[in-house]
């Protein structure tokens, strides 16, 4: 197992004009625990998200790794898919990802193909991803986001477009990926996903983030 890694969110603020979307928000998310997040359309979850991994930049507050207490983390410290992944649809699913990993410091030709079987696109690799289905761009995405082997993972709606077969494997495959220590924050509107992944759950209401009795 990697060493455990934590993910620390203090007194973290976020307004865009005069609507708060962030209100403060502490949290302590631990290394090997799936968390998720609940709530409505435009209730701030995405915006924490992007927040979180530096796409929004927060108003106040810190975000930090408990590895890198006084410093931001360094690339490759996040995984994403946040809403639909883009990708260039001229171009097969593998070429997009060697084109994405020549941004990291750390993905390299065995992660991309390791990535890509984790997700079950093999078949597909080659193919041009405007060929795709939205269920095998959204395995594209998280393939896309494990390549670099990030600590964390931000997933906003990975179960999108999946059918059930795929469902089950995404499951599965992100069980096992807590298991190696990382912290995996998941955004869902499925509640039957979300009660079979999550260790702890937050509802999302008013910039405000409550705990779920589970």
């Amino acid at each position: 197992m990697n060493d455990l890694t934590d993910l620390v969110l203090c007194d973290v603020k976020k307004s865009f004009s005069k609507r708060i979307v962030l209100d403060s928000l502490s949290l302590r998310m631990e290394g090997g625990h799936i968390y998720g997040i609940v709530g409505a359309n435009g209730c701030g979850k995405t915006v924490l998200m992007k927040c979180i991994c530096g796409l929004t930049p927060i108003d106040s507050g810190r975000i930090r790794l408990s590895g890198f207490p006084d410093s931001e983390p360094p690339k490759g410290t996040f995984g994403v898919v946040i809403e639909t992944p883009g990708f260039l649809p001229k171009f097969s699913g593998y070429e997009n990802l060697k084109m994405l990993s020549m941004l990291s410091p750390v993905a390299h030709k065995g992660n991309i193909k390791k990535a890509i079987d984790t997700m079950g696109l093999m078949d597909v690799a080659r193919m041009r991803v405007g060929k795709y289905s939205l269920g095998m761009r959204q395995r594209l995405g998280i393939a896309q986001a494990m390549m670099d082997d990030p600590p964390v993972l931000l997933l906003d709606e990975p179960m999108n477009g999946l059918d059930r077969d795929s469902v089950d494997h995404t499951c599965e495959l992100l069980l096992r990926l807590r298991n190696t220590g990382k912290v995996i924050l998941v955004a869902s509107h499925h509640q039957q996903d979300i009660d079979r992944l999550c260790d702890q759950v937050y509802s999302m209401e008013n910039g405000k983030l409550c705990e779920v009795a589970r």
